[in-house]
């Protein structure tokens, strides 16, 4: 037998030795598909519950999805659609839409899933960008294609997602069934084999000054961000899980769900079109759901009509919170009142979108009230797989003492590089990519979101948290939403402004300013104080269901100017 050396000459497995040294293990490649094909032979406890867009509960086990996943990736064969072509989605949470994210990706293709709440005038956009083939669409959304179809002439057809009784009478051109595609199939399907770096997924960013942004995920980055989402240190499923993601399909692939669930072994609950309070706590109560996943306005609606109908949530045993910062009021009310452990959870679109989360642990459970609230209401750590640090306007790294902002940076293995189909590096230098948020870390490793960069408020040079002031406000039991942003001041540069929403019913004196003021006048430092309190009726907010802080600040722009003229 050869010796080996240490001068990278190969031995007799072709492997080198010394400073090149690989190891000597298979190089099987990752592939989306292989997740569904591994919870079709494995984990055959675990079913898919849908309510249907058409009306009613639809459910299936993996094994079931499997042989339909395959008929579709057949029908797109049939069809044309060839590896990285563009096959876009306009639907909602349900079992047809999981096919599509395994059909399309597992034959080579990109499943390119469009936010229906986008401008029709972004929507045109990203699907001609995107150059989609066909587009696949929910019943709710037939009428939103046919007023953008003559802005879209390259598409080939769209595809309904439902069956031939519930086909609409539409002025689509080349309209296709999709039950009847699936019909015409055989249940029998090779994946191909190709480079786990191949495109797999297209998301566009609504985050971003200008057109949206496409962030364009592949077969490794999809797979990797499944297996690390699911453990126990992150959103904890397991074959235990009835997972129900709030969180739309159409934004940021429902926070890696149907990739991670599989993988965990856990049942889906996926919603349809049901997102309000009714139809969540039935859906939950109903099929004792373990795992809620959303956006904190989806569950100030559920908490609502759970308080109305003095409800309960016995089966949950955690509510996932994320897209934008959660209350700590609202994390509180989880605790305490209904028993669910609430985990804040921070990510983007170009993130995949995990980046942290505030999960149970050791310290945390043996924590008093005060300092668990106090830990819950920071996004967290980072999951293994991402790399945090906040820097200055000059790069330059700022300690992790939970007191200095800096501008939040992140790296990792499925955190994108660049933007599809753009020539825009300013986000991304040096291998990390500048979020646009302003956060701390503590020495502890949590991250909590300050601001974002263009709504943190320079008031006489001082910072102010417009997110802070926003989640000290919701805490008031008058308050439904709350929105703060800097306006011009005639003496301190700017100003926060704060704009209440009052819930339905409540009496103007229980909800005025100085009810306002006074509420916050022992919570935060007497100069972040709003010198002033708007009551509206609504706020208005983007696609994703944040804050549109830009057309709040262009309305009240003259606000304080006008008060002091």
């Amino acid at each position: 037998m050869q010796t080996p050396s240490f001068g990278g000459a190969l031995n007799n497995n072709n492997s080198r030795t010394g400073a090149d040294m690989l190891g000597i293990m298979m190089d099987k490649q990752l592939n989306i598909a292989d997740i569904l094909e591994y919870a079709a032979q494995y984990n055959t406890d675990a079913e898919i519950v849908t309510r249907q867009v058409e009306g009613g509960i639809h459910r299936y086990r993996y094994k079931d999805a499997l042989l339909r996943t395959r008929q579709l990736a057949n029908a797109l064969r049939a069809l044309g659609v060839h590896q990285g072509d563009r096959v876009a989605t306009l639907a909602w949470n349900t079992y047809r839409h999981l096919e599509l994210y395994y059909a399309v990706s597992g034959m080579g293709a990109v499943i390119h899933t469009v936010n229906p709440r986008l401008f029709a005038e972004q929507i045109i956009y990203i699907i001609n960008h995107a150059e989609d083939k066909y587009v696949f669409v929910d019943l709710t959304f037939v009428p939103l294609l046919e007023a953008v179809q003559d802005h879209i002439p390259d598409v080939k057809g769209f595809v309904v997602m439902t069956d031939r009784a519930h086909m609409p009478n539409s002025s689509l051109s080349n309209l296709l069934c999709y039950e009847e595609l699936l019909a015409a199939q055989s249940p029998h399907f090779d994946w191909p084999e190709f480079d786990e770096k191949t495109a797999a997924g297209l998301c566009y960013t609504s985050g971003t000054t200008g057109n949206p942004k496409g962030v364009m995920y592949s077969h490794r980055s999809t797979v990797l961000h499944a297996i690390s989402s699911c453990r126990a240190s992150a959103m904890n499923l397991g074959p235990l899980s009835r997972v129900l993601p709030v969180v739309p399909m159409f934004h940021v692939c429902a926070w890696g769900v149907p990739y991670s669930a599989p993988i965990a072994g856990s049942s889906i609950l996926f919603p349809g079109a049901g997102m309000d309070g009714a139809s969540l706590y039935a859906l939950i109560d109903g099929e004792k759901a373990t795992s809620l996943l959303g956006v904190p306005t989806v569950w100030l609606g559920l908490l609502n009509y759970i308080d109305s109908v003095k409800g309960n949530l016995d089966s949950v045993e955690n509510v996932v919170i994320g897209g934008s910062a959660a209350p700590r009021s609202m994390m509180e009310k989880f605790h305490d009142k209904y028993g669910v452990f609430p985990i804040h959870a921070w990510g983007m679109t170009e993130m995949s979108p995990m980046g942290c989360l505030c999960v149970k642990t050791p310290f945390l459970m043996k924590a008093d009230a005060d300092t668990r609230a106090a830990i819950q209401s920071k996004q967290g750590r980072p999951v293994f797989g991402v790399e945090m640090k906040i820097v200055d306007d000059q790069d330059r790294e700022l300690p992790h003492d939970g007191k200095t902002f800096g501008r939040l940076m992140v790296r990792g293995s499925w955190v994108a590089s660049g933007y599809y189909k753009n020539d825009d590096r300013s986000a991304f230098r040096a291998g990390w990519f500048d979020t646009g948020d302003v956060s701390t870390i503590d020495a502890d490793g949590y991250m909590q979101i300050v601001d974002r960069s263009k709504d943190v408020i320079k008031s006489g040079g001082e910072w102010i948290s417009s997110i802070e002031l926003e989640n000290y406000a919701v805490g008031h039991p008058a308050v439904a939403e709350a929105c703060v942003v800097g306006v011009p001041h005639p003496k301190w540069d700017e100003r926060p402004l704060l704009l209440i929403v009052r819930k339905q019913g409540v009496p103007d004196a229980e909800c005025s300013k100085e009810a306002i003021i006074g509420y916050l006048a022992d919570k935060v430092a007497r100069w972040w104080i709003p010198d002033d309190v708007v009551f509206v009726d609504a706020l208005p907010h983007t696609a994703t269901g944040k804050l549109l802080k830009t057309e709040v600040r262009a309305k009240f722009e003259k606000h304080y100017l006008d008060l002091a003229s």
